[in-house]
């Protein structure tokens, strides 16, 4: 089997496997700590939820999965759609608004879902864009109030700051105000969508390809300039300053919205003045996904193109698995990507015992169970080679200790724990 990154598969080595458990376990201690609740839910979803018309471009990317018993040779002018049932979850939203809608009378409200699991999109595979990668996303469901945004961004922040992003920017954005946008601008609605992925491309194509593409998509050039001059006009204000501008440059935009921006806003301000935060009122910021009704936000990162991570809204979700709408607030951690900026050397809690020859099996299998039960990580090796060559190799494995167990004339001795990383001579005297 080709394991090349070429055909989008990879072997994680102990190394990397590493560093992404301490990832993990640190997001998700964080997690805990506001009150989310760890739940799972399959990897394959019925084929007709995942395309929904809910998950923008991703449902392009769905790996699909033939239905059980087919024939093994089918009649010509079959569809596709006829062989297909299932498919592999492109993420973790659409799969947890099902289990919502049918788990909801045995949960909470507010409900507080953590989730982390693998995810899969047919991507052309590059760094940070993988066919199978972790999502580590935690969601509300049952809040309206913005307290789902505010909790969300703290927790989500505090959680990468705590695996050690200290330089990240939190844009904030809202789909009400892009819907008034549209209509102020004369968007047809079939044409909205499209209008908004054109929006989103802004740091990528600057205003002048936005405007090429908006004139692609049939808005006159004058509609194309008051469109640039909204957004421009409202990027860099002060926090104080929002809310009122957006009153003035958007009338058609509902007074609740602006206010629960306002609330988003204070409270981000606050943050930011109690910890390392940069953040900003970003009316560009568009969010890939058709579900999302109210705020989306999105953490940036001055090492990595692209967000870190995402999220927003999506009141009406979980209604079409429910009947009836349930306010819903989520914010996705791109894992991989968070994975890809740490270093790679992040050494192993573990202490290597390492057993001369003459030592007999049942003494360091003994002396490795006394040590666990001092509440140390142990693994137990042979020696071999050179000594203080031997030591280097383990210290590039990723050990930061080592114990030496010899027997001296037939008594066993156990050296006390010595740090790797000193210079070979030193280390070879610590015998």
């Amino acid at each position: 089997m080709d394991n090349s990154p070429a055909r989008g598969n990879r072997d994680l080595l102990p190394a990397d496997v590493a560093v992404r458990d301490h990832v993990l376990e640190s997001i998700t201690r964080v997690y805990r700590r506001f009150g989310y609740q760890r739940i799972e839910t399959p990897a394959l979803e019925d084929i007709g939820r995942l395309q929904g018309g809910q998950g923008g471009e991703n449902e392009k990317l769905i790996f699909q999965v033939l239905r059980r018993g087919l024939p093994g040779r089918l009649e010509a002018g079959t569809e596709i759609r006829d062989l297909v049932d299932l498919g592999l979850r492109y993420d973790l939203t659409v799969p947890l608004t099902r289990f919502y809608g049918n788990n909801q009378a045995s949960l909470p409200s507010p409900f507080r879902s953590l989730q982390v699991g693998p995810v899969w999109r047919a991507e052309r595979p590059q760094k940070g864009r993988y066919r199978q990668f972790y999502q580590c996303d935690i969601d509300m469901i049952g809040e309206a109030s913005v307290l789902a945004e505010v909790e969300l961004i703290e927790a989500t922040t505090e959680a990468l700051a705590t695996v050690g992003f200290e330089k990240m920017t939190v844009r904030l954005s809202d789909r009400r105000f892009l819907t008034a946008l549209a209509d102020d601008a004369g968007v047809p609605e079939p044409n909205r969508d499209g209008f908004f992925v054109i929006l989103d491309k802004l740091d990528k194509i600057g205003w002048e390809g936005v405007g090429r593409e908006l004139t692609g998509l049939g808005l006159p050039a004058n509609r194309i300039t008051t469109v640039t001059e909204k957004i421009a006009g409202l990027q860099g204000l002060p926090p104080a300053k929002v809310a009122d501008a957006l009153a003035d440059t958007m009338p058609g935009m509902a007074p609740e919205a602006i206010e629960e921006l306002s609330v988003t806003i204070d409270c981000l301000h606050r943050l930011a003045s109690e910890r390392s935060l940069n953040w900003q009122f970003d009316p560009s910021l568009v969010r890939g996904m058709g579900y999302y009704t109210g705020q989306i936000f999105e953490v940036g990162h001055p090492d990595m193109r692209g967000s870190i991570a995402g999220g927003g809204r999506y009141d009406r979700l979980i209604g079409r698995s429910l009947g009836r709408d349930v306010p819903a607030c989520g914010f996705s951690i791109g894992f991989e990507r968070i994975v890809d900026l740490l270093e790679s050397d992040l050494h192993r809690d573990t202490v290597v015992l390492l057993v001369d020859n003459d030592v007999p099996v049942v003494d360091m299998v003994a002396v490795a169970r006394d040590m666990r039960k001092e509440g140390r990580a142990v693994e137990t090796i042979r020696r071999s080679g050179k000594f203080g060559a031997q030591l280097t190799r383990l210290e590039k494995a990723g050990f930061a200790a080592f114990v030496h167990l010899r027997s001296d004339d037939g008594t066993i001795v156990r050296g006390d724990e010595r740090a790797l990383g000193g210079e070979p001579g030193s280390r070879e005297g610590a015998r």
